[in-house]
């Protein structure tokens, strides 16, 4: 069974006032029941439509689960549909968040889980296909882009210290594909790790590489862009 975890615990304090989740997408875009619908709800749509899905949990603010409810058709909350869409708190990161997420996942017992940012509501069938074929065939795999502008490494007082080659650097997306109690473990270490050490980890292949796994890539979609500024949606 696939799984998929949508991270929506943030503050979007780069947003300024309401959550960048809770935004309506777009003028005009209505759920069946004449509401806006958010972005938060086009990022978890495309996991409840897909074929294969067995659940999807969705990690909030504390105290927050109402408010995201609210942000949601009525539709994707209703008892007895075909994929059950769970809330949980999350915690004060991005990484505690999904650790949360998926403990709330080991009850169902998914062999693979997709983890995907709440701010990203561009998602198309055809990526979560992408990364959930290569992830089950490698334990592994997250969505990229080639960079369009040429990298560089700086210090601290913003001097050039290193000429990145632009073809040996990628720009990473998610959905992150992962088999399912391999992740979780890289997790409980990583928790581990960051109480002990001050680590902070970005996202969850990062998390997946530092306790040993191996990332394969499959081609990400321009489409699929993260909201972080308010002109993001315009």
């Amino acid at each position: 069974m696939i799984a998929a975890v949508v991270t929506a615990a943030g503050s979007s304090v780069r947003m300024g006032g309401l959550k960048k989740e809770y935004r309506p997408l777009e003028e005009g875009l209505l759920d069946d029941e004449g509401r806006p619908f958010s972005v938060l709800a086009s990022a978890v749509e495309p996991f409840l439509r897909h074929r294969g899905m067995g659940v999807v949990v969705l990690s909030v603010p504390r105290g927050g689960e109402e408010r995201a409810r609210e942000a949601l058709p009525r539709s994707f909350l209703r008892e007895g549909q075909p994929v059950p869409l769970v809330f949980v708190e999350g915690g004060a990161s991005r990484r505690a968040s999904v650790h949360a997420a998926l403990r709330a996942l080991a009850p169902f017992s998914p062999d693979l889980v997709l983890i995907h940012d709440g701010a990203r509501p561009w998602l198309d069938s055809a990526l979560i296909d992408r990364v959930a074929e290569a992830a089950r065939a490698t334990g592994a795999a997250i969505p990229v882009l080639p960079l369009v502008e040429t990298p560089k490494e700086i210090d601290g007082a913003g001097t050039v210290t290193r000429h990145l080659r632009r073809s040996e650097i990628v720009s990473a997306q998610t959905p992150q594909g992962f088999a399912f109690p391999e992740i979780l473990d890289a997790h409980e270490s990583a928790a581990v790790r960051e109480r002990e050490e001050g680590i902070e980890y970005t996202d969850d292949a990062e998390v997946w590489a530092d306790f040993g796994g191996t990332v394969a890539t499959v081609a990400g979609s321009p489409r699929n862009r993260k909201i972080t500024f308010p002109e993001d949606l315009s």
